[in-house]
């Protein structure tokens, strides 16, 4: 590991100060994702500026009636054990668990995994599907950005120098629906994701899918034409589902094969399908 300037400021405004000092800086929450790129040199730094003991981004998950406000420094543990994330966003809990080991997910943070925008990041494509946002403080004060629109291909997100995330949102829905997650990985344990997808149904009835590990950027795409539900029958809901799935491009790598993915992205359809339509049908109970 290269030699670089530590800082640990306990403002905002400092850390904005230190971040806008040019090239090389980099932000530590967790640190899971910067800690392995240093040692391993896939990431240089002339100065790491540590945020957990900024006052404005101490560790908290705020409840509204619109919305739930993530800080920037919760991490996954913390957030998979939070009673009304647990009832109301089954689905990124279920992201959430599988994000490394149970000591990563004691780093991690929500913020962290979206910042690092990996392709094959868990919690990103079920952010995107319930039309999650980022908080973002710079020089020129509060903007807030959509998942899906900060998230612009791999490794690359919409923050400029001297920018930081500090929270995320996550809008609260406004009647019943159901979600689920699921991935493959080439081993069960502490895997990146070959392939990943989750699927809601909303109060109206209309399903949507969000796929991950498939494209550079998460994909998000909705059944507009009605199609899955007006399936009569498993084979009609499967050929709605795989139309569905047409926007993917994934790649071949070590992990796997574009057929593969592709293939999988069908399986991992029909079942998070099936558990979404559960969730849906019992959402009074839990909520």
């Amino acid at each position: 590991m290269l030699p670089f300037s530590y800082h640990r400021p306990g403002t905002l405004a400092e850390v904005i100060a230190l971040d806008a000092q040019g090239e090389g800086v980099r932000l530590l929450a967790g640190g899971t994702d910067l800690t392995v790129g240093l040692r391993h040199g896939s990431i240089s730094a002339r100065s790491v500026i540590d945020l957990k003991r900024v006052a404005e981004l101490q560790p908290e998950i705020a409840v509204t009636d619109k919305a739930i406000r993530v800080s920037a420094t919760v991490t996954m543990t913390r957030l998979v054990a939070h009673p009304q994330v647990a009832a109301l966003f089954p689905a990124l809990v279920e992201a959430a668990v599988v994000v490394g080991s149970r000591q990563i997910r004691n780093r991690a943070t929500l913020a962290g995994n979206i910042c690092n925008a990996s392709p094959a990041a868990d919690t990103v494509p079920v952010l995107a599907l319930h039309d999650a946002s980022v908080c973002i403080y710079g020089p020129m004060g509060e903007r807030v950005v959509t998942v899906v629109d900060f998230v612009q291909g791999n490794r690359k997100i919409d923050l400029a120098r001297g920018e930081l995330v500090t929270a995320v949102l996550l809008p609260i829905p406004q009647g019943p629906e159901g979600a689920a997650f699921d991935r493959i990985t080439r081993r069960r344990g502490v895997d990146l994701a070959t392939v990943n997808l989750c699927c809601r149904i909303d109060a109206a009835g209309r399903l949507r899918l969000a796929i991950g590990a498939a494209a550079p950027r998460p994909l998000v795409v909705d059944d507009a034409d009605g199609g899955w539900s007006g399936a009569e029958t498993p084979a009609d809901l499967a050929l709605a589902l795989e139309g569905l799935l047409q926007v993917a491009t994934p790649i071949s790598d070590v992990r796997a094969t574009a057929g593969y993915r592709m293939g999988m992205l069908k399986v991992l359809a029909e079942r998070t399908r099936a558990r979404a339509q559960e969730r849906f049908e019992q959402w009074g109970q839990h909520v």
